[in-house]
């Protein structure tokens, strides 16, 4: 643990839509458009909370090994310093193809089309395989994190929870499908707060807080197939989860 954040400290954000937040207004037209980076993100909510210098390197579709520049998007490692007194993580869901099979099982026709049905088999099929190696790609990561910035607070936010608990009903998402993705998100949280562990970093789970927030309940943090325009994306956090995200992080921190 290091010294309490100032005001004008830098903060470096890494992370894929989950922390970019695609579809929420207003959008952050200095980033790269395929970046789909929103300034309502909680990066930002929390820079502004503290008043940190923020470098916002969040991508959406970004892996936990292409923050590192492994995928060609740009290589978000390369923000953080020796001067870096912040950092936050959230990624990991993209490497075990958890939102991709989520988006695939909502598409019309996904259980029966036959191109439709084998890509989705083959993305859930192939999770075991995915999440075997995650563990030391995100051990890759955090070190990585504190080699270049030994000064900084390495927080590690996980995915808000977007499916309701068993035997509540999942508009356009099968029950196969829905099963297959609460796993993968209980799976997601352990490895993450498991990794977060091994590398000394303070975790944010904000899965387990947003259990009685999910896309399907009275007040969601997380948008379902269906979603209100300039709110957020599909099977992401909306508005409202990323300020309860910023939210976490800001107690996280101590204040």
């Amino acid at each position: 643990m290091t010294g309490p954040l100032s005001a004008g400290d830098h903060y470096v954000a890494l992370g894929s839509s989950f922390a970019a937040g695609p579809g929420i207004r207003p959008h952050d037209r200095s980033a790269p458009r395929r970046a789909m980076r929103s300034r309502g993100n909680y990066p930002h909510l929390v820079a502004q909370a503290w008043g940190l210098r923020l470098t916002d390197m969040t991508f959406s579709g970004a892996t936990a090994d292409g923050i590192a520049g492994a995928d060609g998007r740009p290589c978000q490692l390369d923000a953080v310093t020796a001067q870096t007194r912040l950092v936050t993580v959230t990624c990991g869901g993209n490497d075990v193809g958890y939102i991709g099979g989520l988006t695939l099982g909502a598409v019309p026709g996904s259980s029966w089309v036959p191109p439709l049905r084998r890509g989705l088999s083959d993305v859930m099929t192939a999770a075991d395989a995915r999440f075997a190696v995650l563990p030391e790609t995100f051990d890759r990561l955090f070190g990585r994190v504190r080699e270049r910035a030994p000064q900084a607070r390495l927080v590690v936010v996980d995915y808000l929870t977007i499916l309701p608990p068993p035997g509540q009903p999942v508009r356009g998402v099968s029950r196969a499908v829905a099963d297959w993705g609460r796993e993968t998100a209980q799976r997601l949280a352990r490895t993450t707060g498991e990794a977060a562990a091994r590398a000394g970093a303070t975790l944010v789970p904000a899965s387990e807080r947003s259990v009685d927030h999910h896309a399907w309940s009275a007040a969601p943090w997380t948008s379902g197939r269906t979603l209100r325009m300039g709110s957020g994306s599909p099977f992401h956090p909306n508005r409202a989860g990323m300020a309860a995200a910023a939210d976490l992080v800001t107690a996280a921190l101590g204040r």
